[in-house]
């Protein structure tokens, strides 16, 4: 742990009030629903595309992403690599079917489609899916924080939070887009300043970091193999094409965003910037966890505090001394990968620059939590109150409810994070939650669109079937190993995979036997 200087807590200090500036400045914009969450659609599409850089590249990717790399190789950069086809497919299909509809609401198609079920489904998952994902992050930024300051994770996730709703509530998405353009900018440099300062303190420099990366096999994407129990190249590549599929055409935080640009072609030009620039920005934090595993290879003895910290968190408050050590010098790399990040800054890297790289993954944070609190709002508002509680709102009731549910939203994501302390990693969570969480509503989504025979009945007797399987698919670990046929083979990243085709397929293959027999009869 290490005390802040002055300088570096005054330049985060301004940061945040920086950001709750931008929150001021957009309020006098915010007048009605529209304004706060579609920008009236005057958003430029160089802009709405760094917006969404912004919320892919979230704290997630700036602490866990370095913490596998350290602990493992590059096996989850695959994931990186299927996003310009899941975005091919967005660009060419999603955006101009959500820009014909004008809904600002991802779901109320599916009310149209199959019924007023299947958006409450498809609802009720995406918000799950976005606590998930606030909780996540609300984790890594106090993680880091907390070992720079010494404060409890809780009270650090309280403090960011109330600033992050603030500017939420008070500048509405044009604040979101406009303050995550600069977060997109800051944390990218951050990035390249961590990569900077690890190769100017290695001996032998960047030849010694690849020599040290081939030699323990660093740098593989992964097992070629077609197994599908473990994460090889192919249950990754399979993973993040679906997942980015999600992301593009079910997410709220993305189809919002096709609203705010001024045509269709300008949203689709956003999602291509996006995938061009958050591919090669991924990979700098691969980098960044190579880096740091050559760095603490050569340095050994300047790691053993984090394995410590490892083994006393594992082993709890009333182990000993000799307890803790014996089982530090047994952990392996990727049982610690997630706190070496922070390690390094609190050790390393000089005063003034600690403001600036805090004040990046804070960028980081900050931009995804308040993109999932507006558009979690925006969703229960449209898809939840005005449909079953109160249509016909007034714009000043309109706004109330925005703002109140924006709030109740980011406590909420709040709890989830406190709920996560103690997780070994934090990409690892963030990615079965979302798994898990997101495939019933995409194979309900691609059903609706591709398979035009489709009706309300197939669709709830395939969800059905989807839930089932993504629920047996989750949670058959814990069957006792006395039935250890009956637990999943598969990794936990196939389940939005299958979950999603059995949707799909089983609607598809339902619809074709009624109307085959509809034809014969």
């Amino acid at each position: 742990m290490k005390n802040l200087p002055v300088l570096d807590i005054s330049i985060i200090l301004l940061y945040l009030l920086a950001m709750v500036l931008v929150g001021v400045y957009f309020a006098r914009k915010n007048k009605s629903a529209e304004q706060f969450t579609k920008a009236s659609g005057k958003i430029p599409g160089w802009a709405i595309g760094l917006s969404i850089y912004a919320t892919f590249l979230s704290s997630n990717t700036f602490l866990g992403v370095p913490g596998k790399a350290f602990g493992g190789n590059w096996n989850a950069f695959v994931f990186s690599i299927s996003m310009p086809l899941a975005a091919w497919v967005a660009a060419k299909y999603f955006v101009p079917f959500y820009r014909n509809t004008g809904e600002v609401s991802a779901y109320t198609n599916l009310e149209k489609r199959f019924g007023p079920w299947a958006r409450t489904y498809a609802v009720v998952c995406f918000l799950l899916t976005q606590l998930a994902r606030m909780g996540s992050i609300f984790f890594g930024i106090s993680l880091t924080l907390q070992a720079l300051t010494g404060y409890s994770m809780e009270t650090i996730m309280v403090v960011t939070g109330i600033c992050i709703v603030i500017y939420t509530v008070m500048g509405g998405i044009e604040a979101v887009i406009w303050t995550e353009v600069v977060q997109g900018v800051l944390k990218t440099l951050g990035a390249l300043l961590i990569i900077y300062l690890i190769v100017s303190g290695m001996p032998g420099g960047v030849s010694k970091i690849i020599e040290i990366g081939k030699t323990d096999n660093k740098f593989s994407l992964g097992d070629f193999s077609l197994d599908f129990t473990q994460a090889t190249f192919w249950v990754v590549l399979l993973y993040g094409f679906f997942i980015n599929l999600n992301n593009f055409g079910m997410d709220q935080n993305y189809v919002q965003r096709y609203h705010t640009a001024s045509s269709a072609k300008e949203a689709s030009k956003s999602v291509w910037l996006c995938v061009w620039i958050y591919v090669p920005a991924s990979l700098l934090f691969f980098i960044i966890g190579s880096c740091l595993y050559a760095y603490y290879q050569v340095n050994p003895q300047m790691i053993e505090p984090v394995k410590l910290q490892a083994a006393a968190e594992r082993l709890g408050a009333a182990a000993s001394s000799v307890d803790i050590a014996n089982l530090a010098a047994t952990l392996k790399p990727a049982d610690y990968g997630d706190k070496v990040m922070p390690y390094f800054m609190v050790t390393m890297i000089p005063t003034g620059l600690i403001g600036l790289i805090v004040s990046a993954i804070l960028s980081a944070a900050m931009s995804t939590i308040s993109s999932g609190m507006n558009a979690s709002a925006t969703v229960f508002s449209e898809d939840i109150y005005k449909r079953y509680f109160k249509s016909g709102l007034n714009d000043k009731q309109n706004m109330r409810l925005l703002h109140v549910a924006t709030v109740v939203f980011g406590l909420a994501g709040m709890a989830c994070g406190i709920a996560m302390i103690g997780v070994k990693s934090i990409l690892d969570i963030w990615w079965q939650l979302s798994g898990i969480f997101a495939g019933g509503m995409l194979g309900l989504f691609l059903l609706g669109i591709i398979s035009k025979k489709s009706g309300n009945l197939e669709a709830f007797a395939a969800t059905i079937v989807g839930i089932l399987v993504i629920v047996w698919m989750s949670l058959s670990y814990l069957i006792p190993d006395e039935y250890a046929y009956l637990k999943n083979p598969l990794h936990a990243n196939m389940i939005i995979v299958v979950g999603t085709l059995c949707i799909f397929l089983t609607g598809t293959l339902i619809a074709s036997i009624r109307n085959k027999r509809a034809t014969i009869s």
